[in-house]
């Protein structure tokens, strides 16, 4: 049986790395989540059947159950509300991995650290029993920040709280530095206690709270990513805590990889890990001002005839797309400029949405085709050719002033450079400001013309357009 389970966990851990090599390419990415999935239901049952928790027939009936209730959850689940979701499954990622290092805990006070590894043959040093403490310690720590965290993005994600409420950053400092101390204390054997435990997880669930309570809306994609990465390394805590190696792998694939992508993002807005952790300009929920000008606007019919005779268009997709769900209807518009001899891409900025990938999660579910998905780089290099760039419920993303104005709080955050398009119209409901609190100065610029209203009814009337020529 424990050959069985070592191979198992083997063959698991190549899927899971297989499945997120394939979730670099959207064309690829649905295959790859299958494969991640399969390895996890290996792991999943080798560790069930080998651990002897349960009988195979149980085993059975939970896993049904669990497929159940997450089908149903993902298939009632509104676009719109995906990032919600991703938020809640980080926190219960990280819930998990509390419930199991506490629980361990309980069992190792009871039995002694020492009696703990008489499991198997190998000795172990006293490094080694305070390596376990200190992973219980991180698992707890990290997994409590993790639940609290999510669940705050969660209500932000949902409009829920809506409302900014400022958290002082010496207070976030404060408890860092009483956790470290009772971290460092908690891996001495001696004085390892439940009262200690219990007090980590106390301060770590505030300090979750505190630390998400504090970011703005225009960080969320970023703080999703971040806590993708937390649930991940917490669930590798608890792997060596239990001593379960495809355990330790996964939590490792996602800790790594999501801190990567957390990176990655950060880059994107020109801001260290650092900054973004201490609130950035998403928090402060002050909006600037860039003078008396107005924004013009346009008529659909209008746009039809500009539409109508450009050569190369590009679709700027923003969450207001997903708000109105218009997805569909810009790859139905996309198809049919292209069959009126126009050559049509989709740019993607790396933070647009409220998740990563939000973007390409909508347009993939809409067929858009994957070569027709360009990069904040690619799109820049070619925008001054661009005949009409539409710009769809986007804001900070491609405001000029995070280019052209050294006062303005965004100033040298990459974005994509619709403003230099020879004409861009922007779809919006109203004028109002994105999630930094900025008006947009694309908004007032000669070649820009604003659509008010329903960014699906906008796009449906174009649609009506073409066909009714």
């Amino acid at each position: 049986m424990r050959d069985f389970v070592g191979v198992a966990y083997v063959f698991a851990s190549i899927l899971f790395i297989i499945g997120i090599k394939l979730l670099a390419r959207a064309d690829r990415a649905r295959v790859g989540n299958l494969i991640s999935g399969t390895g996890m239901l290996t792991a999943l049952v080798a560790t069930l059947i080998g651990s002897n928790v349960l009988s195979i027939g149980t085993t059975i009936v939970a896993i049904a159950i669990g497929t159940i209730v997450g089908m149903l959850m993902a298939y009632r689940v509104r676009m719109i509300a995906l990032p919600e979701m991703v938020a809640l499954l980080n926190g219960l990622g990280g819930l998990a991995s509390v419930f199991v290092a506490v629980a361990e805990f309980h069992r190792i006070s009871t039995l002694g650290w020492l009696k703990y590894f008489t499991w198997c043959d190998v000795q172990y040093t006293e490094s080694a029993i305070y390596g376990a403490s200190f992973a219980t310690f991180a698992a707890v720590f990290i997994g409590a920040i993790t639940f609290t965290g999510s669940l705050v993005a969660y209500l932000k994600l949902a409009g829920k709280m809506k409302r900014q409420f400022g958290v002082k950053r010496s207070l976030n400092v404060a408890l860092l530095v009483i956790i470290s101390i009772m971290w460092l204390f908690f891996t001495v054997r001696e004085i390892s206690s439940l009262g200690m435990i219990y007090a980590a997880l106390a301060i770590s669930l505030i300090l979750g709270v505190t630390s998400v309570m504090a970011i703005g809306g225009g960080d969320m994609p970023v703080v999703i990513s971040l806590l993708n990465s937390l649930s991940g390394m917490a669930a590798a805590e608890t792997g060596f805590i239990l001593s379960n190696v495809v355990l330790v792998v996964a939590g490792c694939l996602v800790g790594t990889s999501g801190l990567v992508l957390t990176v990655i993002m950060c880059k994107a807005m020109n801001r260290s890990l650092g900054n973004f952790l201490l609130g950035g300009f998403g928090s402060s929920g002050e909006a600037a001002s860039i003078g008396n000008e107005e924004p013009k606007f346009t008529s659909v019919e209008d746009a039809y005839y500009v539409l109508e005779a450009a050569r190369n268009i590009v679709f700027v997709p923003g969450y207001g797309m997903a708000v109105a769900q218009a997805q569909h209807v810009v790859n139905e518009l996309g198809a049919i400029l292209e069959n009126n001899g126009a050559d049509v891409t989709y740019a993607i900025h790396p933070v647009a949405g409220r998740m990563p990938g939000h973007m390409n999660v909508l347009l993939a579910e809409a067929d858009v085709s994957y070569e027709q998905l360009v990069d904040m780089e690619t799109a820049n290099s070619g925008m001054a050719s661009v005949d009409v760039a539409i710009v769809i419920g986007a804001n900070d993303v491609v405001n000029p002033a995070a280019a052209n104005d050294k006062n303005s709080p965004i100033y040298g955050m990459p974005i994509i450079n619709v403003h230099l398009a020879k004409s861009v119209f922007v779809l919006k409901r109203g004028s109002g400001t994105g999630f930094s609190g900025l008006q947009n100065a694309l908004f007032m610029m000669e070649n820009t013309r604003m659509i008010y209203g329903d960014a699906k009814k906008t796009i449906s009337a174009l649609v009506a357009s073409f066909k009714n020529r």
